[in-house]
């Protein structure tokens, strides 16, 4: 099972000097793979915070990192015109080498839609014609396409994407699973969609079994991966306003028992999982390298 830590989001504002060091430690600790969320504004009883934007802090750290695989988790379509997005994506891949892995979904931040302008109405509707916009390109290079929302005349996306640059689902609902699992490569559950606890994922993936045999699809193609919320010996917990993004209980105690746990995942046949992890700082990550030593 392969293991990636998120960067700092909502949990305090960073600098990027301090992001950047963070990322590193990751990679230096062994882990594989490093996140970032793709939202912009959060106003809630805590106050208002923003994040750095997502495309341009994985172009940094595809210069920052030379081993680990990027990618947002995951990449709000409604935020970039789908062909913009994908022409973002294959940039990325090649300035990390061809570490990214793309991860897609709808977004769900009503605040950020309404301050930054983005329509937020039928916003599944959006996401499929953005997604087929998306991994046309990716897959094919080049697309005509005259939508409900987007119009495109002979695009070509050059320089190239890599074709099988992996694409990653984070959805939960039936209609988004039926309209992607014929073309997407992995899929993934943030934590409150399954209780932060393995026993919750029974019924999730089953939902994603029957979307991939809706569309004929073998489900073992499509790999199974979830962000879960660990909290080590200092974390203070999730934001108190932040309850839309999860209030499940984190993965805690001695480093066996957190390690116990995680190894519950991969017993379950998930095949990657992102950390959300608290606290988060450079220190953190070496505890929790401890953790996955045990594991290994």
């Amino acid at each position: 099972m392969k293991i990636g830590v998120q960067l700092p989001e909502v949990e305090r504002p960073p600098s990027w000097g301090e992001t950047r060091d963070i990322a590193r430690t990751i990679e230096d600790c062994g882990f594989d793979s490093i996140w970032v969320g793709d939202h912009l504004l959060y106003r809630d009883e805590g106050g208002t915070r923003g994040p750095f934007e997502a495309w341009t802090s994985l172009a940094g750290l595809a210069e920052a990192t030379s081993r680990v695989e990027l990618g947002p988790l995951v990449a709000a379509t409604s935020f970039h015109s789908p062909a913009m997005l994908a022409k973002m994506a294959a940039t990325v891949d090649e300035m990390s080498g061809g570490r990214l892995i793309l991860g897609l979904g709808a977004g769900w931040n009503q605040v950020e839609y309404e301050a930054f302008g983005f329509p937020y109405d039928r916003r599944v509707s959006r996401f499929e014609e953005a997604f087929t916009i998306i991994r046309t390109l990716i897959r094919e290079g080049s697309i005509d396409w005259n939508g409900e929302f987007h119009t495109l005349r002979d695009m070509e996306l050059v320089p190239k994407a890599r074709s099988d640059m992996k694409l990653l689902i984070g959805s939960n609902g039936p209609r988004m699973l039926r309209a992607t699992m014929a073309y997407a490569d992995m899929w993934n559950s943030w934590f409150d969609g399954f209780g932060n606890h393995v026993d919750g994922l029974g019924e999730l993936t089953e939902i994603v079994d029957d979307a991939c045999s809706a569309v004929g699809r073998d489900p073992t193609e499509v790999e199974r991966t979830v962000a879960l919320y660990v909290q080590l010996p200092g974390g203070s917990g999730r934001e108190p306003g932040d309850a839309e993004r999860g209030t499940a209980r984190p993965i805690s105690g001695s480093r066996t028992e957190i390690a116990d746990q995680m190894r519950s995942f991969e017993t379950a046949g998930i095949s990657h999982v992102q950390i959300v992890l608290d606290p988060i700082d450079s220190k953190s990550v070496e505890e929790l390298a401890e953790v996955v030593t045990l594991l290994r």
